[in-house]
Formats: structure tokens, C-alpha cells, sequence
């Protein structure tokens, strides 16, 4: 399997005709036709059916489609970040649970930042899916709600992973008894 032959698949479809995804390619109609046959045999699969009146996606085509296009787009993610020079820039990420409070100091921090440079990320996820990104450095800072029932699991969990990391964290009012929420901010 190539990408290209992956090009000529979503191409036919966004056209819906192998004639007119030929012209737009500028490639001969067998030499498309014999691509398409080729990357079937080899996916053991039947991506269209033909017929007379033209083709249409069979079930494990429109499968093979939602692959083929979500491996076009993260081609086009490396190549614009990697042979692009002006695209190479540092990446800062934030794993968060849906907050307002997050969201306008992402958007603030945005406005703030020179996009030229940075390439910034608000990732809204569950509570272990956040100790999880920064862990695994998917994410440079994670924000939790700290309450009296989750505190000290929280705490234990994420200390855990920092110590086991040799890593420093930081706690933001750790024994804040206030009504107004605790949040966690950490940098493993």
C-alpha cells in the first residue's frame, strides 16, 4: 500500500467518478483503475462496486475511506511540520477537565504568545486521562479539581508519579478549606 494509491481513493470519491478522479490527478483512467485493483488484492478487500452507471463504496470501503483519509492528514501533519522550516515550533500542551477558568487563560495565554514560535494545545479530558498525559508527556501541564472527597487520592497518585519519575510537581492550595475550587498544575 502507497499513500498515493490512499490519495486516489479519497479523490474518487470526492469526485465519484474514476474518469473525472483521473483527469484531476492527471493520470490515465487504467492506470487509476489498475491502482485501485491492485491496493483491493492487497487489502483483500473490495473498496468499490463498478457498474455501468459508475462506482459506489462498498461497506468495507467506506471503512478503508475513514483510514485512508485520517493517514492523509497526519502525512500532511508531518510534512507541513517537518519539511516545513517555518513550522518547526516548540509545542506546549494542557490537559485540563472543562473549565471556564482554563479555557480563558489558554485563550489569554494565546493572545499573549507569538504564534510564529508556538504551537499550543488545550486538551479537555477525563481525570485520569490528564495524570496520564502529563505522565507520558503528552501534555506539559494538567489541571485538576481538587475537592475534600479527592484530594488525598489525587495527591498520593500524582506524587507517586513524580517521585517515580524524579520529577518536581508543584501544588497550587494544597490545604485550601475555602468553598472556591483547588486546581493542580503540575510539570512532570
Amino acid at each position: 500500500m502507497r499513500i498515493q494509491q490512499l490519495h486516489y481513493i479519497i479523490k474518487i470519491v470526492e469526485t465519484g467518478s474514476m474518469n473525472e478522479a483521473s483527469k484531476q490527478l492527471f493520470i490515465t483512467q487504467p492506470s487509476l483503475s489498475n491502482a485501485v485493483r491492485d491496493l483491493e488484492k492487497e487489502m483483500g478487500i473490495d473498496i468499490f462496486i463498478r457498474n455501468p452507471k459508475g462506482i459506489t463504496l462498498t461497506k468495507d470501503g467506506m471503512e478503508f475511506l475513514s483510514y485512508a483519509r485520517q493517514v492523509v492528514e497526519q502525512t500532511q501533519l508531518l510534512e507541513e511540520r517537518y519539511k516545513n522550516p517555518v513550522a518547526n515550533r516548540e509545542l506546549f500542551s494542557v490537559s485540563s477537565q472543562h473549565y471556564a477558568f482554563v479555557v480563558e487563560a489558554f485563550v489569554s495565554l494565546l493572545k499573549k504568545s507569538d504564534m510564529e514560535k508556538y504551537e499550543l494545545f488545550l486538551r479537555e479530558t477525563r481525570t485520569w486521562e490528564i495524570i496520564d498525559d502529563v505522565k507520558n508527556f503528552r501534555s506539559e501541564i494538567g489541571v485538576l479539581f481538587l475537592n475534600g472527597y479527592n484530594r488525598d487520592v489525587l495527591s498520593k497518585k500524582c506524587w507517586m508519579i513524580a517521585t517515580s519519575r524524579q520529577s518536581t510537581s508543584s501544588l497550587l492550595n494544597p490545604t485550601s478549606s475555602s468553598a472556591r475550587p483547588t486546581h493542580w498544575l503540575t510539570k512532570m
